[in-house]
């Protein structure tokens, strides 16, 4: 069974884990340099009420994560927040990732959000799919925006609008 709930210090561990292996093994971040727990921890601790972290927690362990993070510093933005979903590599196709955008998409509704936007490299299909499940939409694609294993990849933009 799997429980969704905020993310607290002691899963720093755990979701540091989850993101390095995405940055070593995949295209999923463009991040390129593995991170410290120290610098998870910062990051977590720049979330807030507006802005959470969700674990999904499976016999006390976490195994996927998902956050709402500020679009822009620039005020005019604060009513808009980009998703970010992860899941441990040995737990995918389990419906993880159906359940931790659903949460965090509620999440923004009782924050106040009023858009959310999703970053997707081109060839993350399920990535899209859960997304436009949740009613994003495809806006457009970014072509060869990043550069990552040696190749541009494109970077499809989502948005959902409340």
């Amino acid at each position: 069974m799997i429980t969704i709930r905020p993310a607290e210090e002691k899963d720093v561990p755990f979701i540091t884990e989850i993101y390095n292996e995405a940055i070593l093994n995949s295209t999923a971040t463009f991040d390129t340099e593995i991170k410290s727990e120290e610098d998870r921890r910062q990051w977590l601790a720049a979330h807030d009420e507006q802005h959470p972290v969700l674990v999904a927690e499976q016999d006390g362990r976490v195994v996927g994560w998902a956050s709402l993070s500020r679009w822009s510093d620039r005020c005019a933005y604060d009513s808009t927040a980009e998703t970010s979903l992860y899941v441990h590599r040995d737990f995918r196709k389990r419906g993880i990732g159906k359940q931790l955008i659903e949460m965090i998409v509620l999440e923004a509704a009782k924050a106040g959000l009023h858009t959310l936007i999703a970053r997707i490299t081109h060839g993350n299909e399920q990535s899209v799919y859960l997304h436009e499940r949740m009613g994003f939409t495809v806006i457009g694609t970014l072509r060869e925006v990043g550069v990552k294993f040696g190749k541009y990849h494109d970077v499809h933009m989502l948005q959902k609008v409340y």
